[in-house]
C-alpha cells in the first residue's frame, strides 16, 4: 500500500512517507533525461546520430522509456522494492522487444523517428496498464489471483489518477503558455524561448507528471472520491446505451444488415458499442460487494446489457468473416479479430452471469468477476502475440493474400499489389519481389509496376471493384471507342462517371500525330486520355481551367462543346531546373460581383 502523511491543514505533504516523493521525482527526471537524449539523437533528420541511426534499437528505447517509468511511478509504495524492480525490468524488456519488432518489420520509405506505428503505442500502453494492475494486487495478496475487489480498487483508482495527472500536466503547460504570452506583450520573450527548448520542455513534462502522480497518490481519499462520483455518473449512462443497443437489435429484423455492411466499418462500429457496454456494466457493478449494490434499475440494466453483448459480438464476427471471405486478411482485420475474440469471452461470461440465476442460486452477477480477470489475462496475451513474431498481422496478412492469389480466389488484375508495397512492411516487399519473378506474365507485370511506384496512388485501387463508366460523347453522333468505356477503378477519372449526364467526352487530335486523344469533362474538370501501344486508354493529366464561383462560373462540359475547341500554345514556357520541371499556373482572375445598393 502507499503510505501517506498529512500536515495540520489536512493537505497531503509532497514528501509523503519513506521518501516516496523523492523517488517519484527522480523517476520523472530520469525519464525526461532519457527521452531528451533520444530526441536529440533524432532531432536533425539530415544528420541522425546513434541510436536514431538504428531504427529497431531506437524504437525499442523509445517505447520502453515512454511507458516503463509510468509503471514505476504507479508501483512505488505499492510493491516491495525487489518485486517492483523485477517487474519493472521485465516490463521494460517486453516493451523494448515489442518496439524492436515493430520497427524491424517496417520498410524505409518515409521511415522517420521514432519508427513506431500508432497501434503499437496504443496497444502496448493498454497491455502494460492491464498487466500492472493484475500483478500489483496479486503480489500484495501473495497469491496468483487476488480478490476481485482488490483488482477493482487498484485499477479504477489508477485510471482516475492517470486522468488527473495528465490533466494536471496539461494545466501546467497552459499556464506556462499564458505566462509566456503575458511576458511577450511587454517585450520579454525569455519564457517563450525557454518553452521552445526541448532540453527544458521534455524533462519538465515528465517531472510535472511525476509530481502529479505523487500528489494524487498521497491524497488517496480524494482520488477515491473523484472515482466514486465518476463511476456513479457513468453507471447511469448504462441505461442509455442499453436502450439504444436494444432498439438497434430489435430493428434489425425489419431493416436487415445491408445498411450496416455498406458503411464499410460495421465491425469497428459494433465492437465499439460492445466495448462501451462492457465499460459501463463495470461502472455499475464496481467491486460487487453486497453493501455496494446499485439501485434496482441499474441492476436490471446490467443484466439486460450483459445479454445484449452476445448478439453484438456475433454481428461483429459475422461482418468480419464476410469481409475476410471477400478480400482476405489485412492487419486491421486481424486486430479486429483479436478484439472480437476478447469480446466473445466477455459476452459468454457476462451472459452466463446474467442468466445463470434463472436455474441456480448465486450472488448478483458474481461470475462477472472471474470473466473480467480471464479477459484481462487474455487481452494481455493477445496483444503480446499481435506485436511479436508469433501472430504478426502483416506477416499473416501477406501469407493469406498470397494464398488467395495462388488458389485463384482473386485474379492477377484485382490483386492488391499496393498493400504489399506500402502497407505490409518487409514481409510485403519480400512477397512482391517473389511475384515479380512469377512465371505468370500479368502477375509479374503488376508486381514490377508496384515495385517501381513511388506512391500508392500511382497504382490502381484493388479493393474497389471496377465499374463501367457512363460517358456521353460529343458530338452525340460520334461514338466513343469501346476500350475507353471498359470498366475502371479508382483513381481513374472515368470511375466517377456513374450517371448519364455526369461526364462528357470529345475526341480530338491534340498533338498532331494523326490519332485522336479524348478529353473527358465534368462540371469542374477536364482530363486528357491517350491510347498506348497496347490499345489501353490511360490518363495523361488534367487541364487546369479557372473556375469562378457564382453566375460567372462555367460548366466545363458546356465549354467542351465549343466549336472552336483546339490546342493552344502556353504563353510562358516550362522552367527546367535540372531534374525538376516547373509549369506556370496562371493566376485565376474572376469578374467582380456587381455591387447592389452600395
Amino acid at each position: 500500500m502507499t503510505y501517506t502523511a498529512t500536515d495540520p491543514t489536512g493537505r497531503a505533504s509532497l514528501d509523503g512517507a519513506r521518501g516516496l516523493a523523492g523517488i517519484r521525482i527522480g523517476i520523472g527526471l530520469a525519464q525526461g533525461l532519457i527521452l531528451y537524449l533520444l530526441y536529440r539523437s533524432a532531432s536533425d533528420s539530415e544528420a541522425l546520430t546513434w541510436p536514431a541511426t538504428q531504427p529497431p534499437l531506437f524504437a525499442a528505447l523509445v517505447l520502453a522509456a515512454l511507458f516503463a517509468p509510468v509503471m514505476l511511478l504507479a508501483g512505488v509504495g505499492r510493491m516491495e522494492w525487489r518485486a517492483l524492480a523485477l517487474w519493472g525490468a521485465v516490463a521494460a524488456a517486453v516493451l523494448a522487444l515489442m518496439g524492436w519488432h515493430d520497427a524491424a518489420q517496417q520498410t524505409r520509405d518515409y521511415f522517420h523517428p521514432p519508427y513506431l506505428n500508432f497501434p503499437i503505442l496504443a496497444f502496448s500502453a493498454a497491455a502494460l496498464f492491464i498487466a500492472h494492475h493484475l500483478i500489483v494486487p496479486a503480489v500484495a495478496a501473495r497469491r496468483w489471483i487476488a480478490d476481485f475487489d482488490d483488482y477493482f480498487d487498484t485499477a479504477w483508482k489508477a485510471g482516475v489518477q492517470l486522468v488527473l495527472s495528465l490533466g494536471f500536466t496539461g494545466a501546467f503547460w497552459l499556464l506556462l503558455f499564458l505566462g509566456a504570452a503575458l511576458f511577450r506583450v511587454i517585450g520579454l520573450s525569455f519564457l517563450a524561448d525557454l518553452i521552445d527548448e526541448k532540453w527544458f520542455s521534455i524533462p519538465v513534462t515528465c517531472l510535472v507528471f511525476a509530481v502529479a502522480v505523487q500528489l494524487t497518490d498521497v491524497r488517496g481519499g480524494l482520488t477515491r472520491g473523484v472515482r466514486t462520483v465518476a463511476l456513479m455518473l457513468l453507471s447511469w449512462l448504462l441505461l442509455v446505451i442499453t436502450v439504444l443497443v436494444a432498439g438497434f437489435l430489435a430493428a434489425l429484423p425489419f431493416t436487415g444488415l445491408d445498411g450496416l455492411w455498406k458503411t464499410g466499418s460495421a465491425t469497428a462500429l459494433v465492437l465499439s458499442a460492445a466495448a462501451a457496454l462492457i465499460v459501463l456494466i463495470n461502472t455499475a457493478y464496481q467491486d460487487g460487494r453486497e453493501d455496494n449494490l446499485p439501485p434496482v434499475a441499474l441492476r436490471w440494466g446490467v443484466r439486460v446489457a450483459s445479454v445484449l453483448l452476445t448478439p453484438l459480438i456475433l454481428i461483429a464476427i459475422w461482418g468480419l468473416s464476410l469481409r475476410i471471405g471477400q478480400h482476405g486478411l489485412t492487419p486491421d482485420r486481424i486486430i479486429a479479430s483479436a478484439c472480437a475474440l476478447v469480446g466473445l469471452l466477455y459476452a459468454a461470461g457476462y451472459g452466463w452471469a446474467a442468466l445463470s440465476p434463472l436455474w441456480r442460486r448465486t450472488a448478483w452477477m458474481k461470475p462477472l468477476e472471474r470473466t473480467n480477470v480471464l479477459a484481462a489475462v487474455l487481452t494481455v496475451l493477445v496483444i503480446l502475440a499481435l506485436f511479436s513474431p508469433l501472430a504478426d498481422p502483416a506477416r499473416l496478412s501477406v501469407n493469406d493474400q498470397m494464398a488467395r492469389l495462388k488458389r485463384g480466389a482473386v485474379s492477377a488484375a484485382r490483386f492488391d499489389y499496393a498493400f504489399l508495397r506500402y502497407d505490409a512492411g518487409k514481409a510485403g516487399r519480400a512477397a512482391l519481389a517473389e511475384l515479380a519473378k512469377s512465371s505468370e506474365a500479368e502477375v509479374a507485370r503488376h508486381a514490377k509496376a508496384a515495385q517501381a511506384s513511388t506512391s500508392r496512388y500511382d497504382l490502381p485501387d484493388a479493393t474497389t471493384p471496377p465499374r463501367t463508366p457512363k460517358i456521353a460523347p460529343w458530338p452525340a453522333d460520334k461514338p466513343l471507342p469501346a476500350a475507353f468505356l471498359a470498366p475502371t477503378a479508382p483513381p481513374d477519372p472515368r470511375y466517377a462517371c456513374n450517371s448519364d449526364d455526369n461526364c462528357l467526352a470529345a475526341q480530338r487530335d491534340l498533338n498532331g500525330d494523326g490519332r485522336d486523344e479524348i478529353l473527358l469533362a465534368t462540371a469542374y474538370r477536364i482530363a486528357l486520355f491517350a491510347q498506348d501501344a497496347d490499345g489501353r486508354w490511360t490518363h495523361q493529366g488534367d487541364y487546369q481551367v479557372p473556375h469562378c464561383p457564382g453566375p460567372g462560373g462555367r460548366d466545363l462540359r458546356e465549354a467542351l462543346k465549343h466549336p472552336d475547341l483546339k490546342p493552344a500554345a502556353s504563353p510562358w514556357p516550362d522552367l527546367n531546373m535540372g531534374e525538376l520541371t516547373g509549369r506556370l499556373q496562371p493566376e485565376t482572375v474572376c469578374p467582380k460581383s456587381a455591387v447592389v445598393n452600395p
